[in-house]
């Protein structure tokens, strides 16, 4: 898939995962993800969901206990974590952007990628078409990787 600059990433974009037996596959959506949003100073709301209201609340990442929640993935698919998710919502919610948009290099192109602050998680992006975008989350230690598709929904 082509590459695409930071730059071409700023705004608001819906998420959906896909497939792939990732533990995660499903994870996010039953808890109400809703995607992410890359601002002009090259920072990232990295994990939207909506809230009750149906406003959107961006999560902190660093009080998600990776390793745990890789152990435990199937628990996430559950109403019983959807309801507590939502019920925590607020004390997880970001106090600002909670990680950083730069290039790297994976599969051996150069393309964006954005680096959460407080966890060991890279997302790659690369170029569906002028509106979506392919991302593989990275963990460092896991040589799994989480698809997920991205798909602007304003403009920068």
């Amino acid at each position: 898939m082509p590459s695409i600059a930071p730059r071409e990433l700023l705004g608001l974009w819906k998420g959906r995962g896909i497939p792939a037996e990732h533990p995660f596959d499903g994870v996010l959506e039953n808890l109400g993800w809703f995607g992410k949003r890359f601002t002009p100073n090259m920072r990232a709301d990295a994990l939207l969901f909506r809230s009750r209201e149906h406003r959107l609340t961006a999560i902190d990442p660093k009080w998600i206990p990776i390793r745990l929640a890789l152990r435990f993935h199937s628990v996430g698919r559950t109403r019983v974590a959807r309801d507590l998710f939502s019920c925590l919502q607020r004390r997880l919610r970001a106090r600002g952007p909670v990680a950083s948009l730069k290039t790297a290099v994976f599969g051996g192109a150069e393309s964006a990628a954005m680096v959460y602050d407080m966890q060991s998680i890279v997302d790659h992006f690369r170029r569906i078409d002028e509106v979506r975008v392919m991302g593989a989350m990275t963990i460092s230690g896991d040589p799994r990787i989480y698809f997920f598709e991205l798909e602007r929904v304003d403009e920068p």
